[in-house]
């Protein structure tokens, strides 16, 4: 249901259909958004989906009048404290929401004729981030017209506590499954095929005796490699009969579930996977396949990896066979921004095009503070290894974490100034509390008082607050001490609006010029210079590639002969200059190496083999 991604189709829906045409159970998928995005234009779907403020829950809002009857005075208070004030919309924004809303009804009811839904038994939705209202909506249109359909709710938006209380509140719903599904669902409907109850089957929320009851939690699919490959057949025939085809199609891959760093020290602000941090990943051989099969059968060349951080192994197995096959294809992961160069370039060879290296500050103080296990320094060679690889990241910046300063902030502006040549964030923004983080399991521990449910939930869920603290994924919450306020981030927010506005930053390049090196700066404001480096300052600005101390340097052979005064004047004066960044005893030099270092040599396997 709207709204859902048009680029790319339902990794969840996917695996469940092929899963039970292997079970030999009859199941079609629809694509429903599609009708609503040819319903109210392409331009508007793309509006609300992706240019509105996700957490304004606009989209959400606009099926609650289908859901509830009208509510004059919920939705007069939600464009008012929501909208206008805490999002600033300005009229014509309100204004189109509100013509936007009259086409939810007529949709709907396109929705109940268009669908033969007195063939089915079973109808199950999948909700995650603005889809809850409208799948409601529909359910409760599709239970009243056709009383003996058992439907069953899935999604990010139904897990552990959410699913209950929703379960409790929306009696068109019959089940909820809650966690992984993949085995789950199929056993839900084997279940009901045979007559059995739903509380045989774990992972389930259903009814008994007129009250809502929890299963045992589903396990883990612990072997990835056994689930078959999703189908997006319906994604296909639903996108092509529709009038959405110039927005770029993105294949969706799964290798992984999990994260293993947050398995290791789970950040502190971070909500993702729920009940399954454990990490697994398929294997070489069968995420390849799946790969190939995808390529040849939906003819699209990017893939977007939705696994939450990239498995290691993959740069000693996938990665390097990726860069041996058929050139085209391009992908997207989510990676750990502590990367080595040559992990970087492999990346690049094996067609990783984009990555999302969870970079989120460049201040130790507050990295520290998020549990990043990576440094300011680390984030930044990272961002500078990627513009020499042609691996586009994208970042945000958070700030406002509990115990977050001024200096922290002061770090990060000196910085940002130094790396302006290199890619901005892609967005920005205060921290977040999302249910299943550290920070909402334990508040008190990280200074976080007065948890509650964000500011739009009341308007969606007309229900008292304690249902509203089990349904909602994100909280609004005060600090602990208020003699110690956290600082302003309004300077922080305008210098990095310059940056991602300002296109013409400017490049600061790495050239050979024989045994010497040239570093070409031709950012503003200085314009056009040219610096050489001779002798043992080559080996020494190239050693800061990757972060070094100073005694680090003065330990390299190649530098044994340099006394200490000379390698701290020299390294003065390339912080001076800003090629070098400092950040206390650590060095990391800025210039980019054009063209990018041949790390893929054939001698450097072994060195990349290392690294992973």
């Amino acid at each position: 249901m709207p709204f859902g991604s048009l680029e790319r189709p339902s990794l969840g829906l996917g695996l469940l259909q092929a899963q039970l045409q292997r079970a030999g159970m009859p199941c079609d998928t629809r694509y429903l958004a599609f009708a609503f995005a040819d319903a109210i234009g392409i331009d508007e779907y793309l509006w609300l989906s992706r240019e509105l403020p996700y957490t304004a829950f606009a989209g959400d809002w606009l099926f609650t009048e289908a859901l509830y009857g009208p509510r004059p005075q919920a939705d007069a208070a939600y464009l008012d404290a929501v909208l206008r004030r805490d999002w600033r919309l300005d009229e014509a924004a309100i204004a189109r929401l509100l013509a936007l809303r009259r086409s939810c009804r007529p949709f709907l009811e396109h929705c109940l004729d268009a669908v033969p839904w007195e063939r089915f038994d079973v109808v199950g939705f999948t909700s995650t981030f603005e889809q809850n209202i409208a799948s409601l909506a529909l359910a409760r249109q599709l239970k009243a017209r056709h009383p003996a359909l058992f439907v069953v709710f899935g999604g990010a938006n139904w897990e552990a506590t959410m699913g209950r209380e929703l379960h409790r509140r929306f009696p068109c719903v019959d089940a909820v499954c809650s966690g992984e599904a993949d085995h789950t669902f199929p056993a839900l409907l084997a279940a009901l095929d045979e007559g059995r109850s739903p509380a045989t089957v774990r992972g389930i929320v259903h009814r008994h005796r007129g009250r809502s009851v929890a299963t045992p939690p589903a396990p883990l699919v612990r072997d990835l490699d056994a689930l078959p490959i999703p189908d997006y057949e319906p994604w296909k025939r639903d996108r092509e009969a529709s009038s959405v085809g110039a927005v770029a199609a993105t294949m969706l891959l799964e290798t992984g579930r999990g994260c293993w760093w947050g398995a290791k020290s789970h950040c502190t602000f971070c909500g993702l996977n729920g009940g399954s941090l454990a990490f697994r990943a398929k294997s070489p051989d069968r995420a390849l396949e799946e790969i190939r099969h995808l390529r040849e059968h939906y003819e699209i060349n990017f893939f977007s990896a939705v696994d939450n951080i990239l498995d290691m192994a993959y740069f000693r197995t996938l990665l390097p066979r990726l860069a041996a096959e058929p050139p085209g294809m391009t992908f997207f992961y989510e990676v750990k921004a502590n990367l080595s160069a040559e992990q970087v370039a492999l990346l690049a060879a094996a067609g990783v095009t984009t990555i999302q290296p969870g970079v989120e500050s460049l201040s130790d103080h507050v990295l520290k503070l998020m549990r990043k296990g990576t440094t300011a320094l680390q984030n930044v060679q990272l961002l500078k290894w990627c513009r020499e690889h042609g691996v586009r990241p994208e970042w945000n910046l958070l700030y406002g974490f509990p115990g977050e300063t001024a200096q922290d902030h002061a770090d990060t502006l000196a910085l940002m100034d130094a790396i302006w040549f290199l890619d901005a964030p892609s967005g920005y923004g205060p921290v977040r509390l999302d249910r299943f983080a550290p920070y909402h399991e334990d508040p008190a521990a990280y200074g976080m008082t007065n948890v509650r449910p964000m500011a739009p939930y009341p308007y969606l869920y007309p229900f008292g607050r304690d249902s509203l603290d089990q349904i909602a994924y994100y909280f609004d919450y005060d600090h602990c001490d208020a003699d110690q306020p956290l600082p302003d981030p309004g300077p922080l927010v305008e210098r990095v609006r310059r940056w991602m506005a300002d296109e013409q930053r400017g490049a600061l390049r790495l050239l050979r010029d024989g045994e010497d090196s040239l570093v070409v700066d031709d950012r503003a404001p200085a314009g056009p210079r040219g610096l050489r480096l001779h002798g043992w300052q080559v080996a020494a600005y190239d050693a800061c590639d990757r972060v070094r101390t100073r005694d680090g340097l003065a330990r390299m052979p190649a530098l044994a002969h340099v006394g200490a005064d000379q390698l701290s004047s020299f390294l003065d004066a390339c912080v001076a200059q800003r090629i070098m960044v400092r950040n206390r005893d650590q060095h990391l030099s800025l210039a980019v190496a054009s063209p990018a270092r041949a790390w893929l040599a054939a001698s450097d396997h072994d060195a990349i083999e290392a690294a992973a």
